[in-house]
């Protein structure tokens, strides 16, 4: 029987779990903090923007170019794709279901590569992190063979 790795996340948590086929449950396999996604933004940023001054007198300040709390949560969805094409190659699944809330869902999709995205069969854009893996099981069970 294949193991099915179940990766369920949000931009601040995640945890990995196998599924080695029927009637076998879930394993966690690792889990995942990534407690810079749920610091405030003000937090983030240690000082003002720089100023600049024109030809003419005329002043302004530089913008941030992205939000510092969108670049931790990209940071960690990229350390969460490099898990997963590391267990790919280590061909310790052959088979994946992603659960991600709806927002990072997408920056995760984003950073995969095309093998691991291959091998997802399943996505559900819901935040599970919160359910213990009874709960999780049953969530699930329509999609993996627990």
């Amino acid at each position: 029987m294949t193991t099915t790795w179940i990766l369920v996340a949000n931009a601040s948590t995640a945890a990995l779990y196998a599924n080695r086929g029927p009637h076998k449950g879930l394993e966690l396999v690792k889990q995942f903090q990534h407690v810079e996604s749920r610091e405030r933004t003000g937090e983030m940023i240690t000082d003002r923007p720089g100023h600049y001054q024109t030809d003419g007198g005329a002043h302004g300040a530089y913008s941030q170019t992205t939000d510092p709390k969108q670049h931790e949560e990209d940071k960690f969805a990229t350390e969460l794709a490099h898990e997963l094409e590391t267990g790919r190659t280590g061909n310790h699944y052959a088979r994946l279901i992603l659960v991600a809330s709806n927002p990072f869902m997408g920056k995760l999709n984003k950073q995969l590569n095309m093998h691991v995205r291959s091998l997802t069969t399943d996505t559900v854009e819901k935040d599970y992190t919160h359910l213990a893996e009874r709960d999780l099981a049953s969530h699930l069970e329509n999609i993996l063979y627990v």
